[in-house]
């Protein structure tokens, strides 16, 4: 491949990455609504387009032409790079995440996944420490919440900044080491190696995952949890705790700042359920269907992985409208005496079970 095409093929693959995360982003909050409201048993956005459809785009409008405030007493410069620094890191994670399989485009055998991100080598994002550079992506977004609770030189905002904190920082371990289960069955940490692993089927119609064949139905469950938390949804949502801290870490931020930290939130939910569908649920993998067009078979890959984030986001509003809230002790208690010890006991009966199959 030359400069201009590898040039070209980056380029495409930016904009496909930054126009399918967005627009996943805006129907995510419309499907919440939705789903929020039958559970309620009301109907949610109706108005604006058949089925409320156009709602996002009303709610961008809106957050475009409100009018921008910058109370006069915050950390200037850290008050407006803390929500940056939160959306860069949410959209940056989801560039490693492969969604389809090897197919050939403009005449070479490229990866069809959500990328744009190019290492320093000039290789493509599908590199071999997939999952701890995504780790250490998404790990770098507290930041912007820590700076934009001290910046805000708010009470209600520094309380939700220090919670946010505390509780990503708790929560990441158990999310980290609810994954370490896979990285063993898999034997590698290439989030395309992982999917590969996961192909096929047993007694063929047994699936090949790993919650169902690397026995990692428990890391699943505790990888789910911790991801909760990570995202601040409920019932863990105690850093924007609206009875408590009124907004919190994002109390003293209007316009565009604070539709950041919003679309940050729904992206990081989005870059949770790939993760998921790749390291538990098999990726893009699913049945063959040969009955159907070979031109229709081509796509099928991206279909199962869109069906697999779109169970995971219906999972998320489920018990956001099912669920109350934690209290503040409680959540850290049963991240610390809890969780952790049992994503522990996870790896350990799991690298046990590698090493007598070994």
């Amino acid at each position: 491949m030359n400069a201009c095409s590898f040039l070209i093929i980056a380029i495409i693959k930016i904009a496909i990455t930054l126009g399918v995360l967005l627009t996943a982003v805006a129907y995510t909050v419309w499907l919440e609504r939705k789903v929020v409201g039958r559970i309620q048993n009301r109907w949610g956005p109706t108005r604006v387009g058949p089925f409320g459809l156009l709602q996002p785009l009303a709610d961008g409008i809106k957050f475009l032409l409100k009018e921008d405030l910058t109370p006069p007493y915050v950390e200037k410069h850290l008050y407006l790079l803390a929500p940056v620094l939160a959306l860069v890191m949410a959209l940056t994670s989801i560039a490693l995440v492969p969604v389809g399989p090897i197919v050939h485009l403009f005449g070479v055998e490229t990866p069809v996944q959500i990328t744009g991100v190019m290492d320093a080598s000039g290789q493509a994002s599908d590199i071999n420490v997939g999952i701890l550079l995504v780790l250490g992506i998404t790990s770098l977004g507290v930041y912007g919440i820590a700076l934009a609770g001290w910046s805000s030189n708010s009470k209600y905002s520094l309380l939700g900044a220090l919670r946010a904190s505390a509780q990503m920082v708790s929560y990441e371990i158990c999310l980290g080491l609810s994954l370490v289960g896979v990285l063993l069955v898999s034997g590698t940490l290439s989030l395309r190696g992982i999917v590969d692993s996961q192909l096929g089927y047993w007694l063929g119609f047994i699936p090949h995952w790993n919650i169902f064949q690397g026995g990692q139905i428990f890391g699943f469950v505790i990888y789910m949890i911790a991801a909760f938390a990570e995202t601040n949804r409920i019932p863990f949502d105690l850093p924007e705790a609206e009875t408590e801290l009124v907004a919190g870490y994002h109390t003293e931020y209007s316009a565009m700042k604070f539709a950041m930290f919003f679309m940050a939130e729904y992206a990081n939910m989005v870059t949770v359920a790939c993760i998921a569908s790749v390291m538990f649920l098999g990726g893009w993998s699913g049945p063959a269907l040969p009955f159907l067009p070979q031109a229709v078979q081509a796509f099928l890959p991206l279909v199962w992985f869109a069906l697999k984030i779109v169970f995971f986001m219906f999972l998320y509003i489920w018990v956001r409208g099912t669920l109350p809230r934690f209290r503040y002790d409680q959540l850290m208690a049963f991240g610390w005496k809890v969780l952790f010890p049992a994503a522990l006991a996870n790896v350990i009966i799991t690298a046990f079970i590698v090493a007598v199959r070994a």
